[in-house]
């Protein structure tokens, strides 16, 4: 190295200042090249071309301590070798859990597609913020016409929205947008003098909702959860009853968030009705459709949103029935005034100068919490546009029709029950083994079912032979969620993980 530095510092118009030599570049181009071409060459060969392949594990478990021996963890003083590097990558792929395998089931999003794949390596490799039009010109306008679109499927005929790191993120935002139209004092006063404001959601909500309620200073306590009918769904009458409990207590009720598309039990809040009980308060009605709002796409399943008409704003994720790639999830408002600029805008004079040639409403950084944002809907769009709305309309048909045919074969075999008929692509149920199917229905049965899933989630997991769900739920016991999403998955994989499970359990 010292050797180096002499011979550079020799040649002419050599420029040295506090020790570091700032002539030519510190990076070796050609061999990071080499060193990309190679690893891309690991992706595509034990990412890509095994997602579809049943005869690879799901999952290599380790347990933690040996899986941070087998990865060498340590960051070093000096670089490692890129021969070193290229068995990381395969280690660290070998050991990862392959959410694109058909037979991984166990959460919201699985699968792998193509375009929305190049589109994700193509923003990686470009490395760009979207927030203003000079330094993102083709990311802001494929967000604005992806935004669009979502909006004509919602039913809206004008709208705003803005993509968010998660839909937890989305819920947060909404929450905290409808409470600006409540009281848009609170931008510059802060919390000091408002009444206690009071929101609304059913039991089954996502647990974002609380979380939003704490992180913005609203409080848990003035989470109303409002009662679910035995399939899930909210029950307008309940949303009624504290709505009005709220104002004699004297409160401010100002929000309300229904689901479309439960985590658990892929339940469906009644939109129309909810929707004529915010009207007849004045309240803002928020629906979480960041699972079942992908059903909009579908002419036969869209039915399972009727109403979302109504709502000020919608949460969505298409990286979850539709593939768009984790992480994709708009946040999409029915107000076109501009309150989410209003409502979060900072005015930054070093981004969003108002004396730019262009056209200064192509800035929209000042609409988002964020600075630094990255180009999410452009892996929506590039899948759209290589699908059409017929191919994506497709996967939702099909991910529907896998689950009741899951159910009618769950209905021929002994040792499966079902909690509830799905409406949706959740499909929960019990598996009960053979010593417990002759047992009487009471407490010891019931508290040796609890025991079951886990023993039989542990067993896949360690084989590898696929992931699957299980969660207790509103006082039930321990029961399995299977999730259909990805195109890969086919009715031999149904059937696969009926046989798995009788196999996993048999002496159980």
């Amino acid at each position: 190295a010292g050797i180096c530095k002499q011979e550079m510092l020799q040649k002419k118009n050599a420029v040295l200042v506090d020790g570091v030599i700032l002539n030519g570049p510190i990076m070796d181009s050609k061999t990071g090249e080499e060193f990309v071409e190679e690893a891309c060459k690991i992706i595509m060969e034990e990412v890509i071309q095994k997602a579809d392949d049943v005869t690879q594990k799901v999952c290599e478990w380790q347990a933690p301590e040996t899986l941070k021996q087998i990865l060498d963890l340590e960051m070093r003083n000096t670089g490692e070798t890129h021969q070193k590097l290229l068995q990381l990558c395969r280690d660290v792929i070998k050991y990862s859990v392959k959410t694109g395998h058909p037979r991984f089931f166990n959460q919201l999003y699985a699968g792998i597609d193509y375009y929305s794949l190049v589109a994700r390596f193509i923003t990686e490799a470009l490395n760009p913020s979207v927030y203003t039009y000079e330094v993102s010109p083709v990311f802001l306008l494929v967000e604005e016409a992806v935004i669009k679109k979502m909006i004509e499927f919602i039913g809206w005929e004008e709208g705003d929205g803005i993509f968010n790191p998660g839909g937890s993120v989305s819920n947060m935002y909404a929450m905290n947008l409808a409470r600006y139209k409540f009281c848009p004092d609170i931008k510059e006063k802060g919390l000091s003098g408002l009444p206690r404001l009071v929101l609304f959601a059913s039991e089954e909500c996502h647990y974002s909702m609380k979380k939003a309620a704490s992180f913005l200073g609203i409080g848990t306590e003035n989470v109303y959860f409002i009662k679910t009918d035995d399939r899930g769904k909210m029950i307008p009458e309940e949303l009624e009853k504290q709505v009005q409990r709220a104002r004699k207590e004297g409160s401010a009720p100002f929000l309300v968030c229904a689901t479309a598309g439960t985590t658990v039990l892929g339940a469906f809040d009644p939109l129309d009705k909810i929707a004529a009980i915010c009207e007849k308060h004045g309240l803002w009605l928020h629906v979480d459709a960041s699972w079942g709002g992908s059903a909009l796409i579908s002419r036969k399943h869209c039915r399972l949103l009727h109403g979302i008409h109504r709502a000020d704003s919608v949460a969505w994720n298409p990286h979850k029935m539709l593939l768009a790639g984790i992480q994709c999830c708009a946040l999409l408002v029915k107000d076109n005034s501009g309150l989410l600029k209003k409502c979060y805008s900072a005015k930054a004079a070093y981004l969003f100068q108002q004396d730019k040639f262009y056209d200064v409403s192509y800035d929209t950084g000042d609409k988002s919490i964020q600075c630094s944002r990255r180009p999410d809907a452009f892996k929506f769009w590039l899948m759209w546009k290589a699908l059409g709305t017929t191919g994506l309309e497709e996967r939702v048909n099909r991910a529907l029709a896998l689950a009741r045919y899951l159910v009618e074969e769950m209905k021929k075999r002994e040792g499966f029950q079902l909690l509830l008929e799905p409406e949706y692509a959740n499909v929960c149920f019990w598996y009960i083994p053979p010593s417990l199917r002759k047992m009487e229905d009471g407490p010891e049965f019931w508290q040796k079912l609890h025991q079951i899933a886990p023993i039989i989630k542990e067993r896949m997991m360690k084989k590898g032979s696929m992931m699957l769900g299980y969660q207790p739920h509103q006082g039930k016991v321990n029961f399995f969620r299977q999730v259909v999403i990805s195109p890969h998955v086919s009715r031999e994989d149904m059937d696969f993980l009926l046989d798995e499970i009788e196999l996993l359990a048999k002496d159980l």
